[in-house]
């Protein structure tokens, strides 16, 4: 298998045929065998209805439902589980992410010799109130992890079989799979600007629960890829000067209490 595009969707009956027909339209005569996984993250719509009519009107597509909505890293986690693609491109299912883009992204991965290529929406259609949050945790991303993306969230990315099955990703950390494979040991991080479409159908799923959610993550992938083997580092020189008053503290007044229990001192 040469190619496996994983689509998380959640309530998107509308945006499921027209993706199909577009992914077909743009990739058929240029990458080889593929597959293309959608996994229902437990709609309230007609999606997984969507997709298994898709299914059963073409070879390639496979299907997979959870039962609640888990969020979009539990649904990119079994779409990797079951990809078998030698690459693995990942996209949203809202029509605002281009297959076009696909077989130049492939290329980079296969040619040029990147485990990991990431879509840049240079030109986003996004309103303010999402615009505004995402280049602040792009900045804060950047700042945390060192690698220099610009662009942490889009959907649109391509990685190696490899990458996808070394790395865990759950609560909101589907943002960060670029930092957890460079931590793996996946180092050649690639960028490509992909042109962002404006949504055809329904709202964005987007909200500031799960931009906070984001943030929290990426504290939590900054210690794990960062300060695992030196936690103490985390907290910096100010910390560590606290840590020591502290643990002072407790020493002196557990010797204290040492002292006046052997001298009968209650």
């Amino acid at each position: 298998m040469d190619l496996s595009i994983v689509i998380p969707a959640y309530n998107e009956e509308q945006s499921i045929p027209d993706l199909l027909d577009w992914i077909q339209r743009s990739i058929s005569a240029n990458v080889g065998r593929y597959e293309v996984i959608f996994i229902d993250d437990g709609s309230s719509d007609g999606t997984w209805e969507a997709i298994q009519s898709s299914k059963a009107h073409h070879k390639e597509v496979k299907a997979i439902k959870l039962q609640r909505n888990s969020g979009k890293s539990a649904a990119l986690k079994a779409g990797f589980i079951k990809a078998s693609g030698r690459v693995v491109v990942t996209m949203d299912a809202d029509l605002q992410d281009s297959p076009e883009e696909i077989p130049e992204m492939m290329r980079m991965i296969d040619e040029d010799g990147f485990d990991v290529v990431s879509g840049w929406k240079k030109k986003r259609y996004d309103p303010i109130t999402k615009t505004v949050p995402t280049k602040l945790y792009n900045w804060a991303t950047r700042r945390m992890s060192g690698i220099q993306l610009h662009d942490f969230n889009c959907g649109l990315k391509a990685y190696r079989l490899p990458v996808v099955k070394s790395v865990d990703v759950r609560g909101e950390m589907h943002r960060y799979i670029p930092v957890l494979a460079n931590w793996a040991g996946y180092k050649k991080i690639g960028e490509k600007v992909v042109q962002h479409q404006e949504r055809k159908y329904g709202t964005t799923k987007f909200g500031m629960e799960r931009f906070m959610n984001g943030f929290l993550d990426l504290l939590t992938v900054t210690f794990v890829t960062r300060f695992s083997k030196s936690p103490m580092h985390l907290f910096g020189l100010w910390g560590t000067v606290m840590f020591f008053i502290g643990f002072g503290i407790f020493a002196y007044l557990g010797g204290e209490k040492l002292y006046n229990l052997s001298q009968g001192i209650v």
